[in-house]
């Protein structure tokens, strides 16, 4: 279901933007295509073919082994940087990510249930083990007593919500028994409608429960005014990943839409159906999404954060859709007094309106069952379970297995009760120096990001001064929040894992909608604390960093200072870039969206930008498949900033200590190099591949490596490249904004 806060996609209901570390590797079916872009992931690497490094093998060879089919390998203990990873076969000069990680890649066959096997995947897999250790435990631990302090009743509390709430998701037994019985009171209210208003309130009630049919609406930071938190509607209703899954014309895409309305019929079948009319009623379903998608912006159109601010009155939205009675929805979803509302894609709310008004009540009622039924997938019987693995998994990413139950629940425990189960994974697992040594990082690293813009040759002197303030007033947060969020007036049992489900989803959505008019919470994580990934959120001008990443191959607090900061290091540059990209340097230090730049700087940051989508576009990471380099023009941004800046704190950080000895044969900046390079080591099903280049603003893995270093004469300089090898761009193509 369709959740206000996705893990690893932060805050993708927002208003403002929030970049994060790297894609999620989950099921698209978790995600809406037509939701604002709001986060910002390092992505995956890109091949280049303007000038490409060469490669020993296709990129497709390269980020793609045969199956393993024994159970994922996960070293407990990595060293900080394992030489039995490289290929000192292949020539740094030659492909960089292959010398550093080729060994690596031939060894680490993507494992059946995985759609993809990199660095992150590894690292969250030695947290999944972590969180289902203390998942069981709690699930066994016996009820809190009186007696207890109140600190202890409050921890206990924890405990025993996550232990019922994972207990209820193991008994797969009392689960497959139910099939769809949890969502048979919520079938009857659709059944019973009998006219537009009776819809109308149907779609207003399915929003209270996450299950975005038709549009979202949400709460969200104003972007002008980011002290405020104001309602946001925005375009979505749709089912796969991305609107352009319904219009492109190509024989693959026509494929996959036949594809879609066999597994949308599949699934009504399994809820009671009889095959036929659940044929019929899956076709009408694919034409009523479509009829969503094609008015809905691309995700290139939603990168312009300009174009989705559109506040308007109640009455103005009135207006732009005068067939919705909006005092009606906003009745239903018990928002008495919404304010300004601010519309991201106003054609869409326009197209939107000619459907509710045209559809037919009949077809409407096929349509609201079949959210209500896909956003609920994962939390009911095998059956569904697997249909919905078998489209969103397996056709889309190529996954060959679907993961094991513990895992499943235990990301789902982490959705719903993500703090809770966060603060019993701190406790065990974060240890206060790791977050100590980070934030000494942080502050090198902010350091080594002001100097470099005291000295950019191409930004004038008041950009640069609003620059410094912006980067002085970044809130940074490390390892997890200061203040829990209160599950205690969500009710969690064992009776029932679809009822917590669905429960967990209405008192998230509960949460959210009662901020509106509010002031901002900026004490507010957007992602858990055993999260493996970190993101940047222009609204509040702040970088974090969850404990689940601040472990190796990332951070190590054993490693010397030049892997940690290849690693580490470059996570935070990326991160910090990321207030500066092409979308994050639209917002001021107090987060709103402003121009500060001068028209003159401003046209200097779009030639540098632009030839960086030129780099981009031109690798091709499969076969006439070619990196979008617009949609991830903002991540090979802060990519290419990210590990310039990380580099400049080291060499910062090592003339305070002296000359520093070689390790394993490599010199500091050498290890520096190396550390970024095993960061971004990937292998990626070829499904998998096309679908992130096709949705995701992050390059794919490979090209996260050889796209920033072929730019950087700091590179070139540490490993003793030559000219016009193919891991040195020409000094005339070479690009960089920070």
């Amino acid at each position: 279901m369709l959740k206000p806060i996705c893990l690893l996609f932060t805050g993708l209901m927002a208003a403002g933007s929030v970049f994060a570390q790297t894609d999620p590797n989950k099921s698209p079916a978790a995600t809406d295509a037509a939701r604002p872009p709001t986060v910002r992931d390092p992505a995956k690497p890109p091949t280049e073919q303007s000038p490409p490094p060469a490669v020993a093998q296709s990129p497709a060879a390269a980020n793609t082994s045969a199956d393993a089919a024994a159970k994922p390998q996960v070293d407990k203990n990595p060293p900080p940087l394992d030489l039995k990873n490289m290929d000192t076969s292949i020539k740094p000069a030659d492909d960089f990510y292959l010398y550093a990680n080729g060994t690596w890649i031939k060894d680490n066959p993507v494992p059946p249930e995985f759609s993809r096997w990199a660095s992150f995947t590894q690292l969250a897999e030695r947290n999944n083990d972590a969180l289902h250790e203390i998942a069981d435990k709690a699930a066994v631990v016996a009820p809190a007593t009186a007696k207890k302090s109140p600190i202890e009743k409050a921890a206990a509390a924890d405990v025993q919500k996550v232990g019922d709430f994972y207990a209820s998701g193991m008994n797969e037994k009392a689960v497959d028994e139910a099939k769809a019985k949890p969502l048979q009171d919520e079938f009857k209210r659709i059944d019973a409608m009998k006219n537009s208003k009776d819809v109308l309130k149907e779609i207003a009630h399915l929003h209270t429960m996450g299950v975005y049919a038709f549009f979202i609406f949400l709460s969200g930071q104003d972007d002008k005014n980011s002290a405020m938190v104001i309602a946001q509607a925005y375009q979505g209703g749709l089912g796969m990943p991305d609107r352009d899954y319904y219009t492109k014309d190509d024989d693959a895409s026509k494929k996959l839409r036949d594809q879609y309305v066999e597994h949308v019929t599949t699934m009504l079948t399994l809820a009671g159906e009889p095959a036929a009319q659940a044929s019929e009623h899956a076709k009408k379903i694919m034409a009523l999404e479509t009829s969503l998608a094609k008015p809905a912006r691309t995700r290139v159109e939603l990168r312009d954060p300009q174009k989705n601010y559109n506040k308007m009155k109640p009455a103005e939205l009135q207006t732009l859709m005068p067939d919705f009675n909006w005092a009606d929805y906003l009745k239903e979803i018990k928002l008495a007094a919404p304010g300004d509302i601010n519309v991201g894609q106003p054609d869409f709310f326009k197209a939107a309106n000619a459907l509710f008004k045209t559809v037919s009540i009949d077809d409407w009622k096929t349509y609201l069952r079949w959210h209500l039924l896909h956003g609920m997938a994962g939390s009911l019987s095998n059956d569904f379970v697997n249909e919905n693995f078998h489209f969103f998994d397996a056709t889309l990413r190529g996954t060959k297995q679907i993961k094991p139950r513990w895992k499943r629940v235990v990301a789902k425990t982490d959705e719903e009760l993500g703090e809770s189960l966060g603060k019993l994974y701190v406790a065990e697992h974060f240890p206060p120096e790791a977050k100590a040594r980070a934030l000494e990082m942080v502050n090198n690293i902010k350091e080594a990001l002001a100097d470099r813009i005291k000295t950019l040759e191409w930004m004038d002197e008041p950009t640069k001064q609003e620059a410094l303030k912006k980067l002085a007033a970044f809130t940074v947060k490390i390892g997890y929040p200061d203040k829990w969020r209160d599950y205690s007036l969500l009710k969690v049992d064992r009776s029932s894992y679809a009822q917590n489900v669905m429960r967990g989803d209405m008192f998230e959505i509960d949460r959210q909608m009662k901020k509106i008019g509010k002031p901002v919470d900026r004490s507010e994580w957007g992602m858990t604390p055993p999260t493996v990934n970190a993101y940047y959120n222009p609204n509040l001008n702040e970088i974090v960093f969850p404990a689940g990443i601040m472990q190796p191959p990332f951070f190590d607090p054993k490693a010397d200072d030049a892997v940690n900061y290849g690693g580490m290091g470059a996570v935070i540059g990326h991160e910090m870039t990321h207030g500066f990209d092409d979308q994050g340097r639209q917002y001021d230090a107090m987060g709103n969206l402003r121009d500060w730049w001068t028209p003159e700087s401003a046209k200097a940051y779009t030639e540098r930008s632009k030839a960086i989508v030129a780099q981009y576009a031109g690798y091709e990471p499969l076969p006439g498949l070619h990196i979008n380099g617009e949609l991830t023009q903002g991540e090979n941004i802060a990519d290419i900033g990210g590990v310039k800046i990380a580099y400049m704190a080291l060499q910062k950080a090592l003339a305070k200590k002296g000359p520093q000895p070689k390790i394993d044969g490599f010199t500091p900046e050498q290890r520096f190099f190396l550390g970024f390079a095993q960061i971004w080591r990937n292998n990626q099903r070829d499904e998998d591949l096309k679908l992130q280049i096709n949705t995701n603003p992050h390059s794919p893995g490979r090209f996260r490596t050889i796209g920033p270093l072929s730019n950087l004469v700091e590179f070139q300089k540490a490993f003793d490249l030559p000219d016009n090898c193919p891991m040195v761009r020409p000094p005339d193509q070479r690009v960089n904004v920070w």
